[in-house]
């Protein structure tokens, strides 16, 4: 491909994976405001985040190997359309069902579309330092996607309509999709790829499973009897997924891709990584909103530093030194730093903190764990052979899905019961209610914020013992003639 052509598919896919990411945070700031034009109930509501997460944390494996198996552009166009439909659906909502219906149709086909785009990214460059500039991009949208969804909802509910939190994919999607069909060079299907049906039922159920039961246990318990049975038979379903891909003709996922030492590594960074990142996020829109009782639109306008630090951390740190330094010294260093932030917003109290406290721990968890997670993204897709890029592209999916899932469900239930015991703590005659409530909930958070710190650390504790290639390897066949694709446009 040409060069002028390489950065304008890079801008088209990176265009397609901020819409991904963003969904995931846009309708958080909205969900007030469309549960109550839809009667959603309290314990109905959440359906709106779950249903998309469970959709798409459970199908990525799936949609991966679909990449690999039909042409990586056609399912990337595929996807595009699937979710700006999905979309369009959403936002004409007349129930609650219809709407979870149509968040369920947004992850489906993100499933498609999130490892169609990173294996695309990873096939399309090359060359080691073209490489470290696209993913320095990528890496940014996908560090800052969570945020600038929050500002986006925030500016969508308070002038528009909360609706407009997911037409406002149609246009993007639209417009992806078009530079997609002029853009990108047609994707090769792989004569030796196949479907691995045994192994998309397993592996597929097993993540349906483990998504479905952190996903309740922030509101049921983690005694609950649904969530228990549904973790024990996500662990049982991955376990024989993981025997069956060793007897498998085709795998699904090969074993090449989780047998590389520097790619469990990236994994096993990333899960970690948003374990801690989704919950901090939830938390500080609680706290800006509920207790010092900041509007949709201020609460998104606060995000913006953090954003900004997310873009230096990734274009110009660590796409500019990883083709130059071993990996681990930019993501270790990188997640200490954003560890250190997350100390800093751990203590705020129930007084306004914005400046003293979150605002530079935002800087600091941004700039770090750009630098870590972009890094870690070139490592989860070098020196992967190309028929097996979309596997490798939708593993690395899959960690961070899972890790948000994980953190978001384990947080919250750590925050509500110190919230609890607080209250217990200090409840008598002649105390404030409502300052002891505000208290309470800050310093759920807070302690919540201590175990995403220490998340943190264990993934730079990964990272500097499991990571240890010297530089970012590059695509397997980088400066090789690339075979014929086959046209899989029709």
């Amino acid at each position: 491909m040409a060069d002028n052509r390489r950065w304008w598919a890079l801008v088209v896919i990176a265009l397609a994976q901020l819409m991904v990411v963003l969904d995931m945070t846009i309708v958080n700031i909205a969900l007030p405001s469309a549960q109550a034009d839809l009667n959603m109930s309290d314990g109905n509501r959440q359906w709106v985040i779950t249903a998309y997460t469970l959709a798409f944390g459970g199908l990525l494996l799936l949609g991966g190997r679909i990449a690999d198996l039909a042409g990586r552009k056609t399912t990337f166009m595929i996807g595009l359309v699937g979710f700006a439909a999905a979309s369009a659906l959403g936002g004409a909502a007349t129930g609650q069902g219809m709407l979870f219906g149509a968040r369920a149709l947004q992850g489906v086909f993100a499933a498609l579309l999130a490892p169609a785009a990173l294996s695309l990214l990873a096939t399309t460059f090359t060359d080691p330092k073209d490489r470290a500039k696209a993913f320095g991009v990528f890496g940014a949208i996908v560090g800052a996607g969570a945020a600038i969804g929050l500002l986006a909802g925030g500016l969508l509910t308070e002038y528009l309509d909360w609706r407009w939190c997911l037409y406002v994919n149609v246009p993007i999607a639209l417009v992806a999709f078009a530079g997609a069909w002029v853009i990108l060079a047609p994707g090769g299907r792989h004569p030796d790829a196949h479907l691995d049906v045994p192994g998309a039922l397993l592996g597929s159920g097993g993540m349906l499973s483990l998504v479905y039961g952190f996903s309740e246990a922030a509101s049921r318990g983690w005694d609950d009897g649904l969530v228990v049975t549904m973790l024990v038979a996500g662990v049982v379903l991955l376990a024989a997924f993981a025997v069956w891909q060793t007897r498998a003709r085709v795998p699904l996922l090969p074993m090449s891709v989780v047998k590389d030492r520097q790619r469990v590594g990236a994994f096993l960074t990333v899960l970690f990584v948003t374990v801690g990142m989704f919950g901090v996020f939830l938390f500080l829109t609680y706290y800006l909103q509920g207790v010092l009782g900041w509007s949709p639109l201020k609460t998104g306008l606060a995000y913006l530093p953090m954003t900004a630090a997310m873009i230096v951390g990734s274009t110009q740190i660590a796409a500019r030194l990883l083709s130059k330094v071993p990996p681990r010294t930019l993501i270790v260093p990188g997640l200490l730093v954003a560890a250190g932030g997350l100390a800093i917003i751990a203590q705020v109290g129930v007084e306004p903190a914005y400046t003293s406290h979150v605002l530079p721990g935002m800087l600091m968890l941004g700039l770090g764990m750009s630098t870590a997670m972009m890094t870690s993204i070139s490592l989860a897709t070098g020196s992967v052979a190309p028929r097996d890029s979309g596997a490798a592209s939708a593993t690395f999916n899959t960690a961070q899905q899972v890790g948000g899932s994980i953190g978001t469900a384990l947080l919250n239930t750590i925050a509500a019961s110190a919230t609890a015991t607080y209250l217990s703590a200090h409840a008598g005659p002649g105390v404030d209610k409502r300052l002891l409530q505000a208290e309470a909930t800050v310093h759920g958070f807070n302690v919540a914020t201590w175990w995403a710190f220490g998340a943190l650390l264990l993934a730079a504790l990964i990272a500097g013992v499991v990571v240890n290639a010297e530089r970012a390897p590059t695509p397997q066949g980088a400066g090789e003639r690339a075979p014929e694709p086959v046209d899989t446009l029709g």
